[in-house]
């Protein structure tokens, strides 16, 4: 799958097992492999869809043989990266609906592409692109500490960050370490002067009904954080809703477990609805926009 600027991405392709219903690209979370989603993804291609799996720039099977002086950007995953799926998708699957599965920053990438007119339904996990003044208040300062000084500190010493050694997600390129460790309040202003209205331009062309979904346990998507990701996209439906971990009969789910295959009868079955059929099956638990 090849970007514009003229990088290869590696992922796998998921045909259905039944007359397909629409096709899905699965966007991971920063420093989390695409295999992460396999599972998941299994269980949509039996579920009808077509679905697309593959790692950005820098991570896993489309990591160059060094990652120091790469130069590879967190906004690159969008406009390039993701760009490239969306393209990807649409030639080989070009009559079907499309859809995104956003896990965090996969849930704000969208935005940056300019072919995201193209999608016609978002269903996102923990959406947030990480301002750390939205991280959960008992955890702010440990997150802070890891993410915003301790990330960028081993990230100008070895020029890429060694996530993987510490065991702290994948190696990261130090373009998206940088750019998660710096992020403000605004996003676009990571973005030259010259750019950011076309950046903004971007995310308000989306027009696809988008699904929020938020853990209470979460300390990096929390409320706030999905709220400021979403508030981007200002020409689509948005809805966000809140989810307990005693929904699901479990004690805690945080950020990431909502991709672990336990959830297959349960959470797994729930997101079908909305991909399918554009049902929120989670209407009592909405958030009241702010």
């Amino acid at each position: 799958m090849a970007c514009r600027d003229g990088i290869v991405l590696h992922g796998h392709l998921w045909p259905a097992r039944s007359p397909a219903i629409g096709s899905v690209i699965v966007n991971p979370a920063t420093g989390v492999l695409a295999r992460y989603y396999h599972y998941y993804a299994d269980f949509l291609a039996g579920e009808g869809f077509d679905v697309l799996t593959y790692d950005y720039r820098g991570i896993g099977l489309s990591r160059p043989e060094s990652l120091k002086g790469c130069g590879y950007r967190w906004r690159e995953w969008g406009e390039q990266d993701f760009d490239a799926a969306l393209g990807f998708m649409d030639v080989i699957r070009p009559a079907q609906p499309l859809y995104v599965v956003g896990h965090s920053i996969g849930g704000y990438l969208p935005g940056l592409s300019a072919k995201a007119d193209r999608i016609d339904r978002m269903l996102t996990m923990g959406a947030q692109y990480a301002y750390w003044p939205d991280y959960a208040s008992g955890r702010r300062l440990r997150l802070f500490l890891k993410w915003h000084v301790v990330m960028p500190a081993l990230t100008a010493i070895f020029g890429y960050f060694p996530g993987k050694r510490l065991g702290w997600l994948e190696d990261l390129p130090a373009g998206v370490a940088n750019e998660w460790s710096f992020r403000g309040a605004r996003m676009e202003l990571t973005h030259p002067a010259e750019e950011r209205s076309d950046v903004l331009r971007r995310f308000e062309a989306v027009t696809a009904p988008i699904l929020a979904v938020t853990m209470s346990d979460d300390d990096i998507g929390t409320v706030a954080a999905i709220r400021r990701t979403l508030g981007y996209y200002r020409n689509a439906q948005v809805t966000q809703v809140l989810l307990n971990p005693e929904d699901y009969g479990l004690a805690a789910i945080g950020h990431f477990s909502l991709f672990h295959s336990r959830h297959r009868q349960g959470f797994w079955q729930d997101t079908v609805r909305w991909l399918r059929d554009g049902i929120n099956p989670w209407s009592g638990h909405g958030i009241a926009s702010s």
